[in-house]
């Protein structure tokens, strides 16, 4: 009965990743007016990012497209903040955060937002970076046309600069996962995307409706994916539009961040994914974006407990140890095969070739520690948001 049980919920999984992937129809959730305002503006939340802050700011100048300096907001906590001197020398506005006692980055925009709008200016799209991102000279040049084309979100091309160790390589592949393969598709679909991290803007509009930036989950940018979704925004991947940023280089800030990701995951789905489900209508013109939320994690959840159960259920030690170890080769090859896919659909990795063979073998051990992130993020109390150290 047991096994029975756990076929059932493996070919659950199994059908919910087939439809949410390749079987879910097209929606009709385009942009609906043209954007005709071409004033932008820059937010960076920076606290003590003295190490890493002067190559984004830069690049910034460097843009075809140029950004008035005055139009560049850094977000900091505090005047003794390095950042403050180097923000000063570039002639751009200074930010100081006004409660720290909220600690996220969603609050850091948040004050930006507030401080701008208090001062009645207009911008008609900002966009948000983090303080180790790197522009390509044309990074605003491309995006403007997706903001003329009237769309209320879109994301850039993230690439990696750091992609020297298993760890950075292995994390830089966490996005090409969600961009190449997950973005990429929707962008066909005129789905909403996966808005993740940073390299991306949001409509003037919107900021000024919110009267601020409100999504203050520990991962802002989901929540901001699920707010998009219930509220039908039109969101665009645009390819051209390319950043660098730099990624975790050890074991241990990987898993630092990725828990709090996981967590403000779950945190994020809490708030939306009831509202999500129950605003879907039968001619809803988002209908994929939202039940591909609803469905969410749910196949892969599936697939594990169906494992757990097949393994448990033994008759000896010998049969339990011959199973795990046919289930966790099997779970290896499969992962394996993904990471091949991701690499040879990526073809602007900034990776040797040597180490895009080292992470293709290492990449399934990398995706399976999820397992222990979420495990972390449902048994660790008051989890915060914690600062990760760029530039070492």
């Amino acid at each position: 009965m047991i096994n029975i049980i756990s076929y059932i919920l493996i070919t659950s999984g199994v059908i919910l990743l087939i439809y949410n992937y390749f079987i879910m129809p097209k929606n009709k959730n385009y942009p609906h007016k043209k954007n005709i305002g071409d004033k932008y503006c820059i937010l960076i939340p920076a606290r003590d990012e003295s190490n890493v802050i002067e190559r984004l700011l830069i690049s910034i100048e460097k843009q075809t497209r140029k950004i008035n300096s005055h139009d560049v907001y850094i977000i900091v906590e505090n005047k003794n903040d390095k950042t403050v001197e180097i923000v000063n020398n570039h002639n751009m506005n200074i930010v100081f955060r006004k409660d720290l006692s909220k600690e996220a980055k969603g609050y850091a925009l948040n004050d930006a937002v507030k401080e701008i709008l208090n001062k009645n200016t207009h911008y008609d799209a900002y966009f948000i970076f983090d303080a180790d991102n790197i522009l390509d000279k044309n990074f605003i040049k491309e995006m403007e046309k997706t903001i003329n084309e009237g769309y209320d979100t879109a994301i850039g091309y993230r690439n990696t600069e750091n992609s020297n160790t298993l760890i950075s390589a292995a994390s830089s592949l966490t996005f090409s996962m969600i961009n190449t393969l997950f973005n990429s598709r929707k962008n066909k679909y005129t789905n909403n995307l996966t808005i993740s991290g940073t390299g991306y803007y949001i409509s003037g509009y919107l900021l000024e409706k919110w009267q601020g930036f409100p999504f203050h989950e520990l991962t802002e940018d989901y929540e901001l994916t699920l707010y998009s979704t219930l509220n039908d925004l039109t969101c665009f991947y645009n390819k051209k539009a390319i950043f660098y940023d730099e990624q975790p280089n050890n074991l241990k800030k990987s898993i630092i961040q990725r828990t709090r990701w996981v967590k403000g995951y779950l945190d994020s789905r809490k708030k939306f994914v009831k509202k999500i489900k129950q605003s879907i209508t039968k001619n809803d013109k988002n209908f994929a974006s939202k039940t591909n939320e609803v469905i969410g994690i749910k196949p892969y959840l599936l697939i594990i407990f169906g494992l757990i159960l097949f393994i448990i259920n033994s008759s000896s030690i010998n049969i339990f140890l011959l199973k795990l170890i046919i289930a966790l080769l099997i779970i290896y090859i499969i992962l394996l095969i993904f990471t091949y896919i991701m690499i040879k659909k990526e073809k602007n990795l900034n990776m040797t070739n040597k180490m895009k063979i080292k992470v293709l073998f290492y990449n399934p051990i990398f995706l399976a520690s999820y397992l222990w992130c979420l495990i972390k993020a449902l048994t660790t109390k008051n989890l915060k948001w914690k600062k990760i150290k760029h530039g070492d």
